[in-house]
């Protein structure tokens, strides 16, 4: 299915503000950005600015965060935006999300870029995971990869070689662009992943078995040292091409790491670069839609929130507007939310109604609620969203 630049910037932004994101220019609006008085300073490099790469585009948000005092915000933090890049004939949205330290950022990540690639035709995808882990982990793997390099110097095209001066990881990546064989044999970085990264990544596969997602674990996936920490993810499309038709890709990750060097200070920090390709540029760059979702869903538990997230992706499939606040593990603070925002129907999944494939479906207005089937959810919304 062919769209153009700007067919395809509307259709990420949609999807995008249907899952939480929110422009920098809105988010700064909050009187908390408003009135900060104290600066978080941020220092980039020459390198960062190589605004054709993958790393610029997730790296700019971190500098917008800093520069529009979103930093005063200690909530989850969800920013999209909307990118041209002529140097390579391509578009792109960037999703990111600060202050949010457990998987479901992750989460959220892969299942919005999910729904893109969908969305834009591509039916058939995979989505591909690796961990490179926390500093304790990438230390670890770091030596024993170095090691297992220096033994082998005699037999390594000598790029490979000199880039082994910079990092061991940069040199890795070489052979793996070349196919070598030394790659291939080379240590795995899972086995080298610290507890606390060792769960982190097992949740998001977790994850990705609860929902069906079709996923392979590449241990020979690479982001550049100086980014990427613990969690990486692409999505793929798989299947024959239609001859020149656009390609899309989706690259992210987790950088907590690159955020502490460049801040100084310990935000997590994730995102992920959805890339469309077509050797053109948008007409205009559209803007997001004001929406006033009626439904908010709300969640308690791993299990819930994988399954939310689910439902928040339905509910786009059907036209549902819906607010939610995944990251948040208080139902009392989730309904708060509901209430300030004025919303007529909350969809409230926990642990019972997780294991029992039923949400308790309450009207805001009048005061009552009722658990449905989960399959009768969208047909039920939809009913008594025409009514009211």
């Amino acid at each position: 299915m062919k769209y153009s630049p700007t067919e395809f910037l509307k259709i990420a932004t949609n999807t995008a503000e249907h899952f939480g994101f929110r422009t920098a220019d809105v988010v700064k609006k909050d009187p908390l950005c408003k009135n900060c008085e104290v600066s978080l300073p941020y220092s980039d490099t020459p390198e960062d600015k190589k605004n054709f790469s993958e790393q610029f585009l997730l790296t700019s948000s971190v500098s917008t965060f800093c520069n529009d005092n979103l930093h005063a915000i200690k909530a989850p933090v969800l920013l999209y935006s909307l990118e041209q890049l002529p140097q390579i004939d391509s578009t792109a949205v960037t999703f990111s999300i600060f202050n949010v330290q457990k998987s479901i950022a992750e989460a959220i990540l892969i299942q919005a870029g999910r729904s893109l690639m969908q969305e834009l035709g591509h039916e058939d995808h995979v989505v591909r995971i690796n961990s490179l882990g926390d500093t304790e982990s990438s230390t670890r793997y770091s030596r024993e990869l170095t090691n297992f390099l220096r033994k082998r110097l005699d037999v390594m095209p000598t790029d490979a070689r000199e880039l082994m001066k910079e990092h061991p990881l940069l040199a890795l990546m070489s052979l793996l662009k070349q196919e070598h064989d030394l790659a291939y044999r080379s240590p795995n970085p899972l086995e080298y992943l610290s507890d606390q990264s060792r769960k982190h990544f097992r949740e998001i596969v977790e994850y990705l078995d609860m929902t069906e997602t079709p996923y392979e674990i590449d241990p020979k996936m690479i982001g550049h040292h100086e980014y990427y920490s613990d969690a990486l993810f692409s999505i793929e499309a798989i299947g024959e091409r239609e001859p020149l038709a656009p390609t899309v890709s989706v690259q992210g990750g987790r950088y907590d790491e690159y955020m502490y060097r460049k801040t100084r200070s310990r935000i997590p920090a994730a995102g992920a670069v959805i890339t469309y390709s077509n050797g053109k540029q948008p007409a205009r760059m559209p803007k997001g839609k004001s929406v006033n979702p009626e439904v908010y869903v709300v969640q308690l538990g791993f299990g819930p929130k994988v399954r939310s997230l689910m439902v928040i992706d339905q509910l786009k499939h059907a036209g549902i507007p819906v607010r939610h606040d995944l990251a948040s593990d208080s139902l009392s603070a989730q309904l708060r939310d509901a209430e300030a925002r004025g919303v007529r129907y909350t969809v409230i999944i926990g642990q019972k109604e997780f294991v029992d494939q039923t949400v308790i479906l309450r009207d805001m207005r009048e005061r009552n609620q009722e658990n449905i089937p989960l399959d009768a959810m969208i047909k039920r919304l939809k009913k008594q969203l025409t009514v009211s």
